[in-house]
């Protein structure tokens, strides 16, 4: 009997996403990042970040809910850079682990059908980096999702940004783009950017495609070239983006490269070299340009992994801490209640900036910056408030 009754006890804990270590209880957590596969750099950052944010919390005695302190059980899974794979690992968390909360995958290619398994499972899932608009919208009725939330822009603002930078900093009148039509990131925001770009009196003279892991990409780069742009826009990955201007400079294509957040690793200049020297491209936050907070969660990160931050390190930092005030606010492990909490957060002062949610949305209002690569480091150029 006691043993029975043992067995319901953990059966009810676990359904609220809870765990008993003796009278001890614990808030499980999931985090599903990109740790092999294409972009490991991305699956490391989202990782050391989650795992700062849950250290923090579990030495100052936990979380409080309602009126106890919870430690934090993080539980990561590696989606393995596949889009199966993360929704397999989405479906894991809730189903078996029986997370409280997601947070990430990142790339949007990974997080929408993440955010399909978690949203049809009544589960909140923050992603970190995601910047297309289907990771937040419902594919049949194209209204909110109610339990998926992103920490970062949106496609359509950063396009908009890119491509009034484009033609006003950088004096552009012919752009020409290159993108993976494969991927709903790449080919989102390439969409974006020429039709911002075309409504504001430029031209876009080549619009190349390739598809995910091509390596030559010597043709559409050769049809670009005979284009004659100011300036060539590549949306891409920062796996693929060296590969891409390096091939571009043997052909003789020497004209300014700017790009998306998707630059934002260290591995773009490792890759890249010198190769990518006064080149721009948009992201979420600056380290150079930090506030205090961001200056705190910079020189702890720096401490505890011996790197500075990228964008997805300070993205995942402020996933955790949205879900951790909305775990607050809500005042019960309740994934409903979670929800609730977050879909009516007045405001978040993160590492990346301010943030606020709009009714019916789950994509925050927040600002950009545009960063130049000098002497092989990111540096800040200026603020792109939307």
């Amino acid at each position: 009997m006691r043993k029975t009754l043992s067995l319901l006890l953990f059966s009810v804990l676990m359904s609220l996403g809870l765990t008993a270590w003796g009278a001890e209880k614990t808030l499980n957590l999931g985090v599903i990042a990109e740790l092999t596969g294409d972009m490991p750099a991305v699956g490391a950052s989202c990782r050391n970040a989650a795992e700062m944010a849950v250290k923090e919390i579990n030495a100052a005695g936990g979380l409080q809910v309602g009126k106890e302190k919870m430690k934090i059980n993080l539980i990561v899974e590696d989606n393995a850079g596949k889009a199966d794979q993360s929704a397999a690992a989405a479906q894991k968390l809730i189903t078996q682990d029986e997370v409280l909360a997601i947070v990430g995958p990142n790339a949007s290619r990974y997080a929408i059908p993440a955010s399909e398994i978690a949203e049809s499972s009544e589960t909140v899932l923050i992603t970190p980096w995601s910047t297309n608009p289907k990771t937040t919208l419902d594919a049949n009725t194209n209204e909110p999702k109610k339990y998926v939330f992103r920490a970062c822009f949106i496609d359509p603002f950063q396009g908009g940004v890119l491509a009034k930078f484009a033609l006003e900093n950088l004096k552009a009148k012919k752009v020409a783009v290159l993108y993976d039509v494969a991927s709903d990131y790449n080919k989102g925001i390439a969409e974006v950017f020429k039709a911002n770009f075309e409504k504001l009196g430029g031209q876009i003279v080549a619009f190349e495609t390739y598809t995910t892991n091509d390596k030559d990409f010597s043709a559409q780069l050769t049809k670009i070239k005979d284009a004659k742009p100011d300036v060539v826009f590549l949306p891409n990955y920062y796996s693929e983006v060296p590969l891409q201007v390096q091939q571009a400079k043997r052909l003789g294509l020497n004209v300014p490269f700017i790009g998306s957040d998707s630059w934002g690793s260290d591995e773009l200049l490792k890759l890249g070299g010198a190769d990518m020297n006064g080149y721009y491209f948009s992201t979420h936050y600056s380290a150079e340009n930090a506030a205090p907070v961001a200056k705190k969660f910079i020189t702890d990160y720096e401490k505890a992994y011996g790197a500075k931050p990228d964008d997805v390190a300070a993205l995942t930092y402020d996933a955790f801490g949205l879900l951790f005030g909305a775990i607050k606010d809500a005042g019960k492990a309740d994934r409903e209640a979670i929800r609730a909490a977050l879909s009516t957060l007045p405001s978040y002062k993160g590492v990346t900036g301010d943030m606020k949610f709009q009714a019916d949305s789950r994509d925050p209002v927040k600002s950009a910056v545009i960063l130049q690569i000098k002497d092989g480091k990111f540096t800040y150029f200026t603020n792109a408030n939307p």
